[in-house]
């Protein structure tokens, strides 16, 4: 299974590092509000509170919508054929969720680079810190999108993930802290598991540590890290059996 997983993550690097100009694309909103929205939120704000929400913003849409690949290949025919090799169906999963983790890498590191020339002064263990919570989530998204693009129309994924992205976005406290927003919305947020990872990863990008907010964070992200992989492979297995 590793092995056939590395196969496939290698093919998978090789394919992405071809479409360059589509990584860039992807991290190109999360750019957009850094530059031009940026210099406003900071005279309220701080960078190190709208850079973490930029990084949830990238990482719900670039692999939110990771579902695209695969809902490609099973319309052209190429998950057909990868069905009849002796590959282990876990890794026709991993194998893709390690290249978009990789993509994800990429992003993350190049809305960093910008947001340290704007001002950004995050310390150097919280950005490790929360560097690592962003890829497992952004892993477990992937691994997501894929079940979902599996298990419904293929003409409907688009649009419903594209909607669906939105809302999510928003009610992490993307742009703004949830603390700001009314008691109802605020409520509301509670239900979304982005808001906890965003939280400890504001109080990462501050230099807090050793903090509930960072505690409950990381173990959100880690529950529905386990959840959408063992969704995602399930689905897979099962379409792929």
């Amino acid at each position: 299974m590793l092995r056939d997983t590395w196969v496939l993550f290698r093919h998978g690097v090789r394919v992405t590092l071809q479409q360059k100009v589509g990584m860039v694309f992807g991290a190109i909103q999360p750019l957009l509000f850094l530059v031009l929205f940026g210099p406003i939120f900071t005279t309220f704000g701080t960078w190190e509170t709208l850079v973490p929400g930029l990084i949830i913003q990238l990482g719900l849409m670039s692999m939110g919508l990771a579902g695209f690949g695969v809902v490609f290949d099973k319309r052209s025919g190429v998950l057909e054929r990868m069905r009849v090799t002796p590959a282990s169906r876990l890794a026709l999963l991993l194998g893709r969720v390690l290249n978009n983790a990789l993509t994800l890498t990429i992003q993350t590191l190049l809305l960093l680079a910008v947001a340290f020339a704007f001002g950004l002064r995050a310390p150097a263990p919280g950005l490790a810190a929360g560097f690592v919570l962003v890829i497992v989530l952004g892993s477990s998204l992937a691994a997501l999108s894929y079940a979902i693009a599996l298990t419904m129309n293929e003409h409907l994924f688009a649009p419903v993930m594209s909607t669906a992205v939105i809302p999510l976005v928003l009610l992490s406290g993307s742009f703004l802290p949830m603390s700001m927003a009314p008691g109802w919305l605020d409520a509301i947020s509670h239900l979304s598991p982005f808001r906890y990872t965003l939280e400890a990863l504001r109080d990462l990008f501050a230099g807090h540590y050793l903090t509930g907010t960072v505690g409950l964070g990381v173990a959100v992200t880690v529950v529905l890290a386990a959840v959408s992989l063992t969704v995602g492979t399930r689905v897979f297995n099962r379409e792929n059996a």
